[in-house]
């Protein structure tokens, strides 16, 4: 039998990177595109099970809506990238989250071309969210996802945080819970 590696030494080290930011912090991942990616690469971090609450594949727009309380008018969208984050942060009772979905294949959907990313981030209270646009065959786009992601999430675990009048500005949503 051949072994495959699921994740690159490159996403691992990423995913570490991460992980080493946490600061005591708990994890958790959302995913629609990356399709549990991001969760296999925190799982291959030394110590996951003392930082990584788990993981949901929530691939279609019921399971985002139930389990995660996605209401954005698309689940193709930046809002619904947040509100994933925040969704799976209440849900696994982390302090930190990110989460993606976007359309990898097939057709444009819902006015989004394919190869767009929506990435949401959870830190401290505080939900940011971007779109992205990767070229490609859908396993490209995924791992391209992937690592944006991570990327993302490191940048939110570096940032300094001053809510009130400069969060407004800089468009970052506050949504209810403060980690």
């Amino acid at each position: 039998m051949r072994y495959s590696r699921a994740v690159n030494d490159d996403v691992i080290q990423l995913a570490t990177a991460v992980a080493d930011r946490l600061a005591g912090r708990r994890l958790a991942c959302a995913e629609s595109l990356t399709a549990g990616r991001l969760t296999t690469a925190f799982a291959s971090v030394a110590d996951a099970v003392t930082f990584l609450r788990g993981g949901l594949v929530a691939y279609q727009p019921g399971v985002k809506a139930e389990l995660l309380g996605v209401t954005a008018e698309s689940v193709l969208s930046i809002e619904a990238a947040g509100q994933m984050a925040y969704g799976v942060a209440e849900l696994l009772d982390a302090e930190v989250s990110v989460a993606t979905t976007g359309l990898a294949g097939g057709a444009p959907e819902d006015g989004v071309e394919v190869g767009t990313v929506f990435v949401g981030t959870f830190v401290s209270g505080v939900v940011r969210g971007s779109t992205h646009r990767f070229d490609g065959e859908p396993e490209e786009v995924c791992e391209a996802a992937t690592h944006q992601a991570l990327e993302n999430l490191f940048e939110a675990l570096s940032a300094r945080v001053f809510l009130g009048d400069a969060a407004a500005r800089s468009g970052e949503m506050r949504w209810g819970r403060v980690g």
